[in-house]
C-alpha cells in the first residue's frame, strides 16, 4: 500500500498527523505527568504504522480530482487533515481491540495498556490494581483518538455539504465497525459455533467500514465525487475491505512473525473463531481438526499440528477462493462507467496489493 502516494505526499500526510498527535501533546502538558504520559501513549499507538487508510484517502482524492500524478501542493489543503482524521481514528481502534483482547504488546513493544501497567506496577499497584490502570488508560487514550479524528474534520477548511458528508461517513464507520467489534467478541463467547455467514459478516463490518470504504469514500466526496460514483464505489471498497480481513486471517494463522508482526499462528493459540475456522468446521476433516485447536494453546508444536490439519481440510483453499472471488467482484464493481478510470486503476491496485499479501 505504501505506493499509492509520492514522497511528498506522504511527507504532507505524516506532518498532518504529526500536527494532531503534537496539539494533544501540548494541551496535555499542563494537566500534570499523568497527562504527559496518557498523550505520550496515544501518539505511540498511533507512530510506526502502515498509515493505509490515510493513504486511500488522499489518492482517492486525487483519482477523482483528476490530477492523480500531480505535485501535492496542487491537492486541496484540507485534504491532509482529513487523511491524518482516518489514522487517528484507526488508532483508536487498535488501541480499544488490544484492550478488548487483553493484549499488552503492539508491533513487539508495549501498548497503551502495556505502558500503565508497568507504570502502575512502578508506585507500587498491586498486579490487580495495575491491570485496571492499563485497562482504564487504554479506555481514555482511544477515546482522546477518536474525537481528535472528529476534531480534525469539523475544524477542516470546507463548506458544510463536504463536512456533513465527512461526518455521515466517520459516523457509518464507527457504528459499523463497534458493531462488528461486538459480533467477534460475543462470537467467541458462544457455547455454539456461529456460521460461515455470521462470521464473514462480523469480518467485514469490523474492518472494511473504516479500513477501506470510509477512505476511500472521504477522498471522493472531498473531491466533489457524484453520489452514483460514490455508491459504486462504496461496494467495490466493501469487496476489498472483506478480502483483506480475510487475508489478514490466513495471516493470523499461517503468516510469519514478519507477516503478523507476533508469533506464528496467534489467532491457533488465542482460540479465534475466524471464518476459516468456520470454512473446516464444515468439513469432513473437522474431529481432526478441532482436536488439534483445541491444544494449540499449548505451544509452536500444538499450532504446526493445527495449521497442518486445517490445510488438510481444505479449508485454506476454501477462503483463498473466497478472497479471490471477493477481489473478482470489487475489480468488476470497479469497473464502472461511473467511476473515472485514475479510480479504477487505484481499486485495481489496492486489489493486486491485497492478493500479494496472501502467505
Amino acid at each position: 500500500m505504501i505506493g499509492l502516494l509520492d514522497d511528498a505526499a506522504r511527507a504532507r500526510m505524516d506532518a498532518a498527523i504529526d500536527r494532531s498527535l503534537q496539539r494533544l501533546e501540548q494541551r496535555a502538558a499542563r494537566l500534570g505527568e499523568a497527562a504527559i504520559a496518557l498523550a505520550a501513549a496515544a501518539t505511540a499507538a498511533t507512530s510506526d504504522g502502515k498509515r493505509l487508510r490515510p493513504a486511500l484517502v488522499v489518492a482517492s482524492y486525487r483519482a477523482f480530482v483528476g490530477h492523480a500524478d500531480a505535485s501535492s501542493e496542487v491537492d486541496h489543503d484540507a485534504i491532509w487533515d482529513i487523511a491524518a482524521a482516518l489514522e487517528l481514528l484507526h488508532s483508536a481502534f487498535v488501541v480499544h481491540d488490544d484492550l478488548i483482547d487483553r493484549d499488552l504488546e503492539r508491533r513487539g513493544i508495549p501498548n497503551v495498556s502495556g505502558r500503565f501497567r508497568t507504570r502502575a506496577q512502578a508506585f507500587g499497584a498491586t498486579p490487580e490494581q495495575s491491570a485496571t490502570v492499563g485497562d482504564a488508560a487504554a479506555v481514555l487514550a482511544g477515546d482522546l483518538l477518536l474525537f481528535e479524528a472528529s476534531r480534525l474534520v469539523a475544524d477542516a477548511d470546507v463548506d458544510h455539504a463536504t463536512r456533513r458528508a465527512l461526518f455521515e461517513i466517520i459516523d457509518d464507520a464507527i457504528l459499523v465497525s463497534a458493531v462488528g467489534e461486538l459480533a467477534d467478541v460475543e462470537h467467541a463467547a458462544r457455547a455454539d459455533y456461529p456460521d460461515t455467514d455470521a462470521l464473514l459478516d462480523a469480518a467485514h463490518d469490523k474492518t472494511a467500514a473504516y479500513s477501506f470504504e470510509a477512505p476511500l469514500l472521504a477522498g471522493a466526496v472531498m473531491a466533489g465525487a457524484s453520489d452514483a460514483a460514490r455508491t459504486q464505489l462504496s461496494l467495490a471498497a466493501a469487496d476489498l475491505g472483506l478480502a483483506f480481513q480475510l487475508v489478514d486471517d490466513l495471516i493470523g494463522t499461517f503468516g510469519s512473525r514478519s507477516q503478523a508482526g507476533r508469533a506464528p499462528g496467534a489467532d491457533l493459540r488465542e482460540a479465534k473463531r475466524t471464518p476459516l475456522i468456520a470454512l473446516a468446521r464444515d468439513t469432513a476433516a473437522w474431529p481432526r481438526v478441532s482436536s488439534a485447536l483445541a491444544v494449540a494453546h499449548t505451544g509452536p508444536i500444538a499450532v504446526r499440528r493445527a495449521q497442518k490439519e486445517l490445510e488438510a481440510s481444505g479449508a485454506r483453499d476454501d477462503l483463498v477462493a473466497l478472497i479471490d472471488d471477493r477481489l473478482r467482484r470489487a475489480r468488476t464493481r470497479a469497473a464502472s462507467p461511473l467511476l473515472p478510470a485514475a479510480a479504477v486503476a487505484l481499486l485495481a491496485e489496492v486489489a493486486g496489493t491485497i492478493e500479494r499479501r496472501i502467505p
